[in-house]
Protein backbone atom coordinates (compact mmCIF):
# COMPACT_ATOMS: atom_id res chain seq x y z
CA UNK A 1 0.00 0.00 0.00
CA UNK A 2 1.52 3.28 -1.09
CA UNK A 3 1.66 6.16 1.38
CA UNK A 4 0.80 8.89 -1.12
CA UNK A 5 1.14 11.71 1.39
CA UNK A 6 4.72 10.61 2.08
CA UNK A 7 5.41 10.47 -1.66
CA UNK A 8 3.97 13.96 -2.12
CA UNK A 9 6.42 15.34 0.45
CA UNK A 10 9.23 14.39 -1.94
CA UNK A 11 7.88 16.85 -4.55
CA UNK A 12 8.41 20.40 -3.27
CA UNK A 13 6.50 22.06 -6.14
CA UNK A 14 3.26 20.42 -5.00
CA UNK A 15 3.25 22.55 -1.86
CA UNK A 16 2.75 25.84 -3.68
CA UNK A 17 -0.48 27.74 -4.27
CA UNK A 18 -1.81 29.12 -7.55
CA UNK A 19 -4.11 32.16 -7.37
CA UNK A 20 -4.42 31.49 -3.64
CA UNK A 21 -5.55 27.89 -4.21
CA UNK A 22 -3.60 24.74 -3.43
CA UNK A 23 -2.04 23.46 -6.65
CA UNK A 24 -3.76 20.42 -8.16
CA UNK A 25 -1.39 19.29 -10.91
CA UNK A 26 -3.13 17.11 -13.50
CA UNK A 27 -0.91 17.75 -16.53
CA UNK A 28 1.44 14.83 -16.07
CA UNK A 29 1.15 13.57 -19.64
CA UNK A 30 2.87 16.81 -20.67
CA UNK A 31 5.54 16.59 -17.97
CA UNK A 32 5.81 15.15 -14.48
CA UNK A 33 7.11 16.98 -11.47
CA UNK A 34 10.50 15.99 -10.06
CA UNK A 35 11.24 14.42 -6.67
CA UNK A 36 13.79 16.14 -4.46
CA UNK A 37 16.33 13.35 -5.03
CA UNK A 38 16.40 14.16 -8.77
CA UNK A 39 16.74 17.88 -8.11
CA UNK A 40 19.51 17.18 -5.59
CA UNK A 41 21.33 14.92 -8.05
CA UNK A 42 21.51 17.72 -10.62
CA UNK A 43 23.02 20.04 -8.01
CA UNK A 44 25.35 17.34 -6.69
CA UNK A 45 26.79 16.53 -10.12
CA UNK A 46 27.44 20.19 -10.93
CA UNK A 47 29.01 20.89 -7.55
CA UNK A 48 31.15 17.76 -7.08
CA UNK A 49 31.94 15.90 -10.35
CA UNK A 50 31.29 18.31 -13.21
CA UNK A 51 33.62 17.36 -16.07
CA UNK A 52 33.24 16.37 -19.70
CA UNK A 53 32.69 12.63 -20.02
CA UNK A 54 34.55 9.95 -22.00
CA UNK A 55 37.45 12.22 -22.89
CA UNK A 56 39.47 12.87 -19.77
CA UNK A 57 42.08 10.90 -17.87
CA UNK A 58 41.57 13.04 -14.79
CA UNK A 59 39.51 11.99 -11.79
CA UNK A 60 36.41 14.16 -12.27
CA UNK A 61 35.99 13.07 -15.89
CA UNK A 62 36.34 9.42 -14.97
CA UNK A 63 33.78 9.66 -12.16
CA UNK A 64 31.29 11.58 -14.35
CA UNK A 65 31.75 9.01 -17.12
CA UNK A 66 31.15 6.15 -14.72
CA UNK A 67 28.00 7.78 -13.35
CA UNK A 68 26.64 8.38 -16.86
CA UNK A 69 27.34 4.81 -17.95
CA UNK A 70 25.73 3.52 -14.75
CA UNK A 71 22.63 5.50 -15.76
CA UNK A 72 22.70 3.75 -19.14
CA UNK A 73 22.66 0.39 -17.37
CA UNK A 74 19.81 1.60 -15.15
CA UNK A 75 17.76 2.43 -18.25
CA UNK A 76 18.65 -0.91 -19.83
CA UNK A 77 17.39 -2.85 -16.82
CA UNK A 78 14.34 -0.63 -16.34
CA UNK A 79 12.98 -1.37 -19.83
CA UNK A 80 14.30 -4.91 -20.12
CA UNK A 81 16.76 -4.30 -22.93
CA UNK A 82 19.25 -7.07 -23.59
CA UNK A 83 22.39 -4.93 -23.90
CA UNK A 84 23.40 -1.55 -22.52
CA UNK A 85 24.90 -0.43 -25.83
CA UNK A 86 21.41 -0.67 -27.35
CA UNK A 87 20.51 2.38 -25.22
CA UNK A 88 21.10 5.69 -27.03
CA UNK A 89 20.68 8.91 -25.07
CA UNK A 90 18.79 11.70 -26.85
CA UNK A 91 16.98 14.90 -25.88
CA UNK A 92 13.59 13.15 -25.79
CA UNK A 93 11.06 11.10 -27.70
CA UNK A 94 10.96 13.61 -30.54
CA UNK A 95 14.70 13.46 -31.19
CA UNK A 96 14.67 9.67 -30.85
CA UNK A 97 12.07 9.33 -33.60
CA UNK A 98 13.88 11.88 -35.76
CA UNK A 99 17.08 9.89 -35.33
CA UNK A 100 15.38 6.75 -36.66
CA UNK A 101 13.58 8.59 -39.46
CA UNK A 102 16.87 10.13 -40.61
CA UNK A 103 19.25 7.21 -40.10
CA UNK A 104 17.03 4.22 -40.84
CA UNK A 105 15.14 6.32 -43.37
CA UNK A 106 18.31 7.10 -45.34
CA UNK A 107 18.22 3.53 -46.64
CA UNK A 108 14.68 3.85 -48.01
CA UNK A 109 13.82 4.77 -51.57
CA UNK A 110 10.89 6.15 -53.52
CA UNK A 111 7.85 3.93 -53.27
CA UNK A 112 8.79 2.35 -49.93
CA UNK A 113 6.05 2.57 -47.30
CA UNK A 114 5.86 3.28 -43.57
CA UNK A 115 2.78 2.48 -41.50
CA UNK A 116 1.66 4.85 -38.73
CA UNK A 117 -1.72 5.32 -37.04
CA UNK A 118 -4.41 7.98 -36.86
CA UNK A 119 -3.76 8.73 -33.19
CA UNK A 120 -0.06 9.57 -33.40
CA UNK A 121 1.56 12.59 -31.78
CA UNK A 122 3.03 15.05 -34.30
CA UNK A 123 6.50 13.77 -33.34
CA UNK A 124 5.54 10.43 -34.89
CA UNK A 125 4.05 12.02 -38.02
CA UNK A 126 6.16 15.00 -39.08
CA UNK A 127 9.57 13.21 -39.15
CA UNK A 128 8.12 10.65 -41.57
CA UNK A 129 6.58 13.40 -43.68
CA UNK A 130 10.00 15.05 -43.88
CA UNK A 131 11.45 11.71 -44.95
CA UNK A 132 8.70 11.38 -47.57
CA UNK A 133 9.65 14.79 -48.97
CA UNK A 134 13.32 13.74 -49.16
CA UNK A 135 13.04 10.15 -50.34
CA UNK A 136 9.59 9.83 -51.85
CA UNK A 137 8.33 7.23 -49.40
CA UNK A 138 4.61 6.84 -48.73
CA UNK A 139 2.77 6.86 -45.40
CA UNK A 140 -0.02 4.36 -44.81
CA UNK A 141 -2.42 5.30 -41.99
CA UNK A 142 -4.13 2.80 -39.66
CA UNK A 143 -7.74 3.79 -38.82
CA UNK A 144 -9.20 3.46 -35.33
CA UNK A 145 -11.91 1.34 -33.75
CA UNK A 146 -14.87 3.10 -32.08
CA UNK A 147 -13.13 2.85 -28.69
CA UNK A 148 -10.12 4.77 -30.04
CA UNK A 149 -7.57 1.96 -30.41
CA UNK A 150 -5.80 0.85 -33.57
CA UNK A 151 -8.00 -1.26 -35.85
CA UNK A 152 -6.01 -4.47 -36.06
CA UNK A 153 -7.93 -5.96 -38.98
CA UNK A 154 -7.44 -2.85 -41.09
CA UNK A 155 -3.81 -2.76 -40.00
CA UNK A 156 -3.26 -6.26 -41.40
CA UNK A 157 -4.42 -5.08 -44.81
CA UNK A 158 -1.84 -2.28 -45.07
CA UNK A 159 1.21 -4.49 -45.52
CA UNK A 160 2.77 -4.72 -48.94
CA UNK A 161 6.08 -6.02 -50.34
CA UNK A 162 7.50 -2.50 -50.02
CA UNK A 163 6.47 -1.93 -46.37
CA UNK A 164 9.65 -1.02 -44.51
CA UNK A 165 8.63 0.08 -41.00
CA UNK A 166 5.71 0.37 -38.57
CA UNK A 167 5.81 3.26 -36.07
CA UNK A 168 3.00 3.56 -33.51
CA UNK A 169 2.26 4.84 -30.02
CA UNK A 170 1.99 2.38 -27.17
CA UNK A 171 -0.51 4.63 -25.38
CA UNK A 172 -2.31 7.60 -26.94
CA UNK A 173 -1.28 10.92 -25.42
CA UNK A 174 -4.80 12.21 -26.13
CA UNK A 175 -7.22 9.34 -25.54
CA UNK A 176 -5.26 7.45 -22.90
CA UNK A 177 -5.99 4.16 -24.68
CA UNK A 178 -3.46 1.36 -24.81
CA UNK A 179 -2.80 -0.14 -28.20
CA UNK A 180 -2.22 -3.91 -28.61
CA UNK A 181 1.45 -3.38 -29.40
CA UNK A 182 2.47 -6.98 -28.82
CA UNK A 183 0.06 -8.09 -31.56
CA UNK A 184 1.06 -5.13 -33.75
CA UNK A 185 4.70 -6.21 -33.51
CA UNK A 186 3.96 -9.88 -34.16
CA UNK A 187 1.98 -9.04 -37.30
CA UNK A 188 4.73 -6.78 -38.60
CA UNK A 189 7.42 -9.37 -37.88
CA UNK A 190 5.43 -11.97 -39.82
CA UNK A 191 6.11 -9.69 -42.81
CA UNK A 192 9.75 -9.20 -41.70
CA UNK A 193 9.03 -5.51 -41.00
CA UNK A 194 10.62 -3.80 -37.96
CA UNK A 195 8.52 -1.79 -35.48
CA UNK A 196 9.15 1.42 -33.55
CA UNK A 197 7.05 1.90 -30.41
CA UNK A 198 6.53 5.40 -29.00
CA UNK A 199 6.60 4.70 -25.28
CA UNK A 200 6.40 8.29 -24.04
CA UNK A 201 2.99 7.68 -22.45
CA UNK A 202 3.50 4.05 -21.39
CA UNK A 203 6.98 3.75 -19.90
CA UNK A 204 6.25 6.03 -16.87
CA UNK A 205 3.07 4.11 -16.01
CA UNK A 206 3.60 0.39 -16.62
CA UNK A 207 6.32 -2.24 -16.67
CA UNK A 208 8.15 -2.40 -20.00
CA UNK A 209 9.92 -5.64 -20.91
CA UNK A 210 11.52 -5.30 -24.31
CA UNK A 211 12.71 -8.89 -24.34
CA UNK A 212 9.07 -9.98 -24.14
CA UNK A 213 7.66 -7.18 -26.29
CA UNK A 214 10.26 -7.71 -29.05
CA UNK A 215 10.07 -4.14 -30.39
CA UNK A 216 12.87 -3.20 -32.77
CA UNK A 217 12.93 0.39 -31.53
CA UNK A 218 11.44 1.88 -28.35
CA UNK A 219 11.56 5.57 -27.44
CA UNK A 220 10.65 7.67 -24.41
CA UNK A 221 11.28 11.02 -22.68
CA UNK A 222 12.89 11.42 -19.28
CA UNK A 223 10.79 14.41 -18.27
CA UNK A 224 7.58 12.37 -18.38
CA UNK A 225 9.12 9.85 -15.96
CA UNK A 226 10.06 12.16 -13.06
CA UNK A 227 13.40 13.00 -14.72
CA UNK A 228 14.87 16.19 -16.18
CA UNK A 229 13.74 17.86 -19.38
CA UNK A 230 16.04 17.49 -22.36
CA UNK A 231 16.69 13.81 -21.70
CA UNK A 232 15.37 10.85 -23.64
CA UNK A 233 16.16 7.38 -24.84
CA UNK A 234 16.21 5.47 -28.09
CA UNK A 235 16.42 1.73 -27.64
CA UNK A 236 17.27 -0.11 -30.83
CA UNK A 237 18.11 -3.72 -31.50
CA UNK A 238 21.82 -4.04 -32.12
CA UNK A 239 21.41 -5.31 -35.68
CA UNK A 240 19.39 -2.23 -36.72
CA UNK A 241 21.63 0.28 -34.97
CA UNK A 242 24.74 -1.23 -36.52
CA UNK A 243 23.15 -1.03 -39.98
CA UNK A 244 22.12 2.62 -39.60
CA UNK A 245 24.44 5.55 -40.44
CA UNK A 246 25.06 8.20 -37.73
CA UNK A 247 22.50 10.91 -37.14
CA UNK A 248 24.93 13.67 -36.08
CA UNK A 249 28.60 14.16 -36.78
CA UNK A 250 31.17 15.49 -34.34
CA UNK A 251 33.24 14.44 -31.37
CA UNK A 252 32.83 11.12 -29.55
CA UNK A 253 31.02 9.36 -32.41
CA UNK A 254 34.26 8.74 -34.31
CA UNK A 255 37.15 6.29 -34.22
CA UNK A 256 39.38 8.27 -36.56
CA UNK A 257 39.05 11.42 -38.66
CA UNK A 258 41.06 12.62 -41.62
CA UNK A 259 40.15 14.97 -44.42
CA UNK A 260 39.86 11.94 -46.65
CA UNK A 261 37.75 9.64 -44.47
CA UNK A 262 36.09 9.21 -41.08
CA UNK A 263 35.43 5.89 -39.37
CA UNK A 264 32.71 5.75 -36.76
CA UNK A 265 32.73 4.65 -33.15
CA UNK A 266 31.01 1.53 -31.82
CA UNK A 267 27.56 1.53 -30.23
CA UNK A 268 26.19 3.47 -28.44
CA UNK A 269 28.65 6.34 -29.05
CA UNK A 270 28.15 6.23 -32.81
CA UNK A 271 24.85 8.09 -32.26
CA UNK A 272 25.93 10.37 -29.40
CA UNK A 273 27.96 13.11 -31.07
CA UNK A 274 29.18 15.99 -28.97
CA UNK A 275 29.04 16.56 -25.23
CA UNK A 276 25.94 14.83 -23.89
CA UNK A 277 23.75 16.21 -21.13
CA UNK A 278 25.53 13.93 -18.70
CA UNK A 279 24.11 15.83 -15.74
CA UNK A 280 20.56 15.26 -16.96
CA UNK A 281 21.33 11.66 -17.88
CA UNK A 282 22.69 10.92 -14.40
CA UNK A 283 19.57 12.56 -12.92
CA UNK A 284 17.39 10.47 -15.24
CA UNK A 285 19.05 7.39 -13.82
CA UNK A 286 18.20 8.66 -10.33
CA UNK A 287 14.55 9.18 -11.40
CA UNK A 288 14.32 5.58 -12.57
CA UNK A 289 15.92 4.39 -9.35
CA UNK A 290 13.28 6.40 -7.50
CA UNK A 291 10.52 4.75 -9.55
CA UNK A 292 12.00 1.34 -8.80
CA UNK A 293 11.93 2.22 -5.11
CA UNK A 294 8.23 3.06 -5.27
CA UNK A 295 7.58 0.07 -7.54
CA UNK A 296 6.29 0.44 -11.09
CA UNK A 297 3.49 -2.03 -10.35
CA UNK A 298 2.45 0.08 -7.34
CA UNK A 299 2.51 3.19 -9.51
CA UNK A 300 0.37 1.48 -12.15
CA UNK A 301 -2.21 0.28 -9.62
CA UNK A 302 -2.54 3.70 -7.98
CA UNK A 303 -2.83 5.54 -11.28
CA UNK A 304 -5.40 3.04 -12.57
CA UNK A 305 -7.46 3.69 -9.44
CA UNK A 306 -7.23 7.44 -10.02
CA UNK A 307 -8.24 7.12 -13.68
CA UNK A 308 -11.22 4.92 -12.95
CA UNK A 309 -12.38 7.20 -10.13
CA UNK A 310 -12.08 10.28 -12.32
CA UNK A 311 -13.94 8.54 -15.15
CA UNK A 312 -16.82 7.60 -12.85
CA UNK A 313 -17.09 11.15 -11.51
CA UNK A 314 -16.91 12.76 -14.96
CA UNK A 315 -19.44 10.39 -16.48
CA UNK A 316 -21.91 11.37 -13.77
CA UNK A 317 -21.96 14.91 -15.19
CA UNK A 318 -24.64 15.00 -17.95
CA UNK A 319 -22.84 17.31 -20.39
CA UNK A 320 -19.47 15.52 -20.28
CA UNK A 321 -18.29 13.56 -23.33
CA UNK A 322 -15.34 11.23 -22.81
CA UNK A 323 -13.17 10.65 -25.89
CA UNK A 324 -12.27 7.00 -26.41
CA UNK A 325 -12.12 4.42 -23.62
CA UNK A 326 -9.07 5.41 -21.57
CA UNK A 327 -7.23 2.70 -19.67
CA UNK A 328 -3.98 4.56 -19.13
CA UNK A 329 -3.31 7.59 -16.94
CA UNK A 330 -5.00 10.27 -19.05
CA UNK A 331 -8.60 11.27 -19.84
CA UNK A 332 -9.67 13.62 -22.62
CA UNK A 333 -13.15 15.10 -22.50
CA UNK A 334 -15.47 17.87 -23.65
CA UNK A 335 -18.10 19.67 -21.58
CA UNK A 336 -21.11 20.51 -23.73
CA UNK A 337 -20.33 23.40 -26.05
CA UNK A 338 -17.71 24.96 -23.78
CA UNK A 339 -14.45 25.56 -25.61
CA UNK A 340 -11.65 23.51 -24.01
CA UNK A 341 -9.47 26.61 -23.55
CA UNK A 342 -12.25 28.39 -21.65
CA UNK A 343 -12.77 25.44 -19.34
CA UNK A 344 -9.03 25.10 -18.80
CA UNK A 345 -8.71 28.79 -17.95
CA UNK A 346 -11.40 28.58 -15.29
CA UNK A 347 -9.81 25.46 -13.80
CA UNK A 348 -6.47 27.26 -13.72
CA UNK A 349 -8.00 30.08 -11.66
CA UNK A 350 -9.08 27.38 -9.21
CA UNK A 351 -5.52 26.11 -8.94
CA UNK A 352 -6.12 23.09 -11.17
CA UNK A 353 -3.61 22.46 -13.96
CA UNK A 354 -4.93 20.54 -16.98
CA UNK A 355 -3.96 20.56 -20.65
CA UNK A 356 -6.26 21.91 -23.37
CA UNK A 357 -6.05 22.02 -27.16
CA UNK A 358 -5.15 19.51 -29.83
CA UNK A 359 -2.29 17.97 -27.80
CA UNK A 360 0.02 17.85 -30.83
CA UNK A 361 -2.38 15.44 -32.51
CA UNK A 362 -4.25 17.53 -35.07
CA UNK A 363 -4.92 14.61 -37.45
CA UNK A 364 -6.67 12.81 -34.60
CA UNK A 365 -8.72 15.93 -33.82
CA UNK A 366 -9.76 16.09 -37.48
CA UNK A 367 -10.63 12.39 -37.39
CA UNK A 368 -12.85 13.01 -34.33
CA UNK A 369 -14.20 16.25 -35.87
CA UNK A 370 -13.42 18.32 -32.79
CA UNK A 371 -11.17 21.39 -32.25
CA UNK A 372 -9.51 19.98 -29.16
CA UNK A 373 -10.15 18.52 -25.72
CA UNK A 374 -9.52 19.05 -22.04
CA UNK A 375 -7.07 16.45 -20.77
CA UNK A 376 -6.51 15.44 -17.16
CA UNK A 377 -3.54 13.16 -16.63
CA UNK A 378 -2.27 11.51 -13.48
CA UNK A 379 0.94 10.57 -11.70
CA UNK A 380 1.73 8.60 -8.57
CA UNK A 381 1.61 11.72 -6.35
CA UNK A 382 -1.98 12.58 -7.29
CA UNK A 383 -4.80 11.75 -4.88
CA UNK A 384 -8.49 10.95 -4.98
CA UNK A 385 -9.08 14.14 -3.00
CA UNK A 386 -7.48 16.12 -5.82
CA UNK A 387 -9.84 14.49 -8.28
CA UNK A 388 -12.75 15.60 -6.10
CA UNK A 389 -11.45 19.17 -6.31
CA UNK A 390 -11.05 18.80 -10.08
CA UNK A 391 -14.62 17.50 -10.50
CA UNK A 392 -16.04 20.36 -8.42
CA UNK A 393 -14.07 22.77 -10.61
CA UNK A 394 -15.51 21.25 -13.79
CA UNK A 395 -19.04 21.45 -12.37
CA UNK A 396 -18.49 25.07 -11.36
CA UNK A 397 -17.25 25.95 -14.84
CA UNK A 398 -20.25 24.28 -16.48
CA UNK A 399 -22.63 26.29 -14.28
CA UNK A 400 -20.83 29.51 -15.26
CA UNK A 401 -21.55 28.80 -18.93
CA UNK A 402 -25.13 27.65 -18.39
Amino acid sequence: MLEINDIRKEFPILEQKVYGKQLVYLDNAATTQKPQCVIDTISEVYTTINANVHRGVHHLSQVATERMENARQTVQKFIGAEKSHEIIFTRGTTESINLVSTSFGSTLKQGDEIIISTLEHHSNIVPWQLLAARNGIKLRIIPLTPDGTIDIEEYRKLFAPNTRLVSVAHVSNVLGVTNPVKEIIEIAHSHEVPVLIDGAQSMPHTRIDLKELDADFFVFSGHKAYGPTGTGVLYGKEKWLNAMPPYHGGGEMIKSVSFEKTTFNELPYKFEAGTPDYVGIIALGKALEWMNGVGIENIALHEHSLTQYALEQLQAIPSIRILGKPDGAAISFLAGDIHPADLGTILDRLGIAVRTGHHCAQPLMNYLNIPGTVRASFAVYNTHEEIDIFIKGVERAIKMFA
